[in-house]
């Protein structure tokens, strides 16, 4: 019997929506329906209805016992990679035109100098200059001139533009001309959605801080009317409080404030697992987390040292640049739908290319021919077939063994179960690559963090990757399938904010105590009124300052976050990011502040967690089956656990499978597996030697 008040998290997949519910006493009920990509706010309806049928409960009583819904959709991201964006109209500054088109020269592969970028979001005649020049410290170098806003208002309306971005040059030191010129344009086109890069994104760097505005223009009159709707369907069926978005940085927002800002929404589902890694976090026994998020499409990881994850204000969404605060995740093309194949020269490959939801992998019997990870899972015995998800699908092993035999198995000579085992080891070695640029690039020796894995698929591939990377410890929960709906539940609401400083650390002036202390003061006086708007002040409210710093003649800072205002302190936790890095620091080099940070956080009563029933009772299979265990071993009649009879304090050996709800997990040779007192899984992993 679930006890009220709830929490709700919806993350919206191309696949399913999945909402995660958690009562008054820390149960958890994962629900999954499918989406409604022509209209997802259905998609989010379903679920909500399956839910409160679940529980015995009215839709109207189970969302007016609803204390928190929080929703991460990658509305914003499909409407970017699809480009099913607005028609948006760009004001720049006079001599500024092409710096859209211009970007930084800089490419991805130093060495293909014929792969095009992507195209413009906004072409050449609808990006129109405006006279009127800042000068970097904010000073009016030229006046602004309206009527050249005005020239562009007319053929913003001739050309039936559906918003309008506007970028002037220094407009994070001095907003005026952005304002002035916004005015203009609302005053002529009331119905154009209009956004200044001086809101979006206030900071040093014309070209990154017009194409986050960009975007954000792109994608805001595609986002803001679904967010807004559902926010009123939500409220009209009960919901007395209004909806949370999740943001790229982690946290959550109410609608009203993202209003404005709807490209903080581009990884609102990915980020979402942070929540669940501080969550789980006390029952893993570790504050050094790396998490692997595998789902259909990509692997997605993560790194948490000491409850906090790693932050970012520069990514990359198909190669389009966002100056925004975002969880620093790094994704690589290795899901269940990863396609292998093998190109004209004989090399065989997994990925990039994915399935996706339809077709979908050969055995989902969607008209798929080519096979992928899950078809090669199927194959060596770690998924059964049969119906999944309730029955929304069904895994056919026949067109699985086709596909890897045709397109794999029989271009390099091998057998099917070879070919398919294979193909799990090229993936398995593109989440290591991917997990060794979020830990050792930036400093981290991933043995000692212990593995999280999560997803859908994360589970199959977790053993082998702890064990690549040399981790001893892995960690499961058992609500993996739905890990980012979960952490939407454990998601303080969060709002950041920038100013550029520019600044020597050491200039007694410029970057004082006194100096810093006026504008960090700013800064959250800005941000508590944010907040309290949201329902957050005074002991509910946290604030963490951070500084953007480098060395002088440096192009790119790093993030420092440090609570203290005196140079000398600021220092040191620069040098000792900067060493961690880098591995040296330049003994009393000159330091520059580029940009004061600040974020808002309104803080969520923790989550509970729920007691269950322990046993040492040995746990006895549920059936055995047929599994590839490893290449030495090959296959083998294997015990096959049903994760709903396992209690906490069992304990057995691999290999092993192990069936839950919502994901599949497969333990290698030798490794340990303990059922923790919150009931996920620990497992300790064999060394290579000893699995093989």
């Amino acid at each position: 019997m679930l006890v009220a008040p709830y929490r709700i998290g919806v993350d919206v997949g191309g696949t399913f929506t999945d909402l995660v519910l958690v009562d008054a006493r820390g149960s958890v009920r994962a629900f999954k329906a499918p989406s409604v990509p022509s209209n997802p706010t259905e998609g989010v309806l379903s679920a909500v209805r399956l839910a409160a049928e679940a529980i015995g409960a009215s839709v109207g009583k189970f969302l007016q016992d609803t204390r928190l819904f929080v929703h991460g959709s990658t509305i914003a991201t499909n409407t970017l990679l699809e480009k099913k964006g607005a028609k948006v109209g760009l004001l720049t500054t006079e001599g500024f035109r092409d710096a859209l088109e211009i970007r930084r020269g800089i490419r991805h592969d130093v060495w293909d100098h014929r792969a095009p970028y992507p195209e413009v979001l906004v072409p050449r005649y609808l990006r129109l200059p405006v006279r009127g020049r800042l000068e970097v410290d904010g000073s009016v170098r030229i006046p602004f001139d309206g009527s050249s806003v005005e020239a562009a208002v007319k053929v913003f309306a001739e050309e039936r533009v559906d918003a309008v971005a506007i970028s002037f040059l220094h407009a994070y030191k001095n907003p005026e001309h952005e304002k002035a010129a916004r005015g203009i344009v609302l005053d002529r086109l009331p119905n154009v959605w209009v956004t200044i890069s001086s809101d979006v994104a206030p900071i040093i760097g014309e070209y990154e801080r017009t194409s986050t505005t960009v975007v954000n223009a792109y994608v805001g009159p595609r986002v803001v009317p679904y967010l807004k709707q559902l926010d009123k369907r939500l409220a009209a069926l009960g919901l007395p409080r209004g909806l949370l978005m999740l943001q790229s940085n982690g946290g959550s927002i109410s609608v009203a404030e993202i209003d404005q800002s709807p490209v903080r929404l581009v990884l609102s589902g990915p980020a979402a697992g942070v929540g669940s890694l501080k969550f789980f976090g006390r029952d893993t026994g570790s504050d050094h987390l790396l998490s692997i998020e595998v789902g259909g499409t990509s692997c997605d990881v993560t790194l948490m040292e000491h409850s906090n994850v790693s932050m970012t204000d520069q990514i990359e969404i198909d190669q389009y640049h966002l100056s925004i605060p975002a969880v620093d995740i790094r994704t690589v093309g290795a899901g269940g739908g990863t396609i292998a194949s093998v190109d004209s020269g004989g090399l065989f490959k997994a990925g990039p290319e994915g399935a996706g939801s339809l077709p979908g992998p050969a055995c989902y019997g969607r008209g798929g021919t080519r096979p992928t990870v899950t078809d090669a899972q199927l194959v060596l015995g770690r998924l059964k077939p049969g119906p999944y998800a309730g029955g929304a699908i069904t895994l056919d092993l026949d067109k699985a063994t086709e596909a890897i035999k045709t397109h794999v198995a029989a271009p390099l000579g091998l057998s099917v179960s070879e070919a398919a085992a294979g193909i799990i080891q090229l993936v398995e070695q593109n989440i290591l690559h991917a997990i060794e640029q979020a830990s050792l690039e930036r400093g981290y020796n991933p043995r000692l963090f212990t593995l999280v894995a999560a997803g859908g698929a994360g589970p199959l591939h977790g053993a082998a990757t702890a064990r690549l990377l040399g981790c001893s410890s892995l960690y499961i929960p058992r609500l993996a399938g739905v890990f980012c709906a979960f952490g939407m539940c454990n998601s303080d609401l969060r709002q950041d904010y920038v100013r550029s400083w520019l600044q020597d650390l050491d200039d007694p002036q410029g970057s004082s105590s006194d100096a810093l202390e006026r504008a960090f003061g700013l800064l959250q006086t800005n941000a508590g009124q944010a907040l309290e708007r949201q329902g957050f002040k005074g002991a509910d409210t946290t604030f963490i300052r951070s500084y953007d710093m480098r060395y002088f003649g440096q192009q790119w800072p790093i993030a420092v976050e440090c609570a203290s205002l005196r140079p000398a302190e600021i220092r040191a936790a620069f040098e000792t990011t900067y060493r961690r890095l880098f591995g040296y620091i330049q003994e009393g080099g000159q330091v520059e502040i580029v940009n004061l940070r600040l974020a808002a956080i309104g803080k969520l009563p923790p989550l509970e967690v729920a007691s269950f029933a322990s046993s040492l009772t040995p746990p006895a299979p549920a059936s055995h089956r047929r599994v590839w265990v490893d290449k030495a071993t090959g296959f083998a009649e294997l015990p096959v656990y049903d994760g709903a009879l396992l209690a906490p304090g069992q304990e057995f050996a691999g290999p092993a499978i192990i069936d839950e709800a919502t994901t599949t997990i497969f333990v290698g040779k030798g490794d340990a597996v303990r059922i923790t007192d919150a009931s996920n899984y620990h497992v300790r992993i064999a060394s290579s030697a000893t699995a093989h």
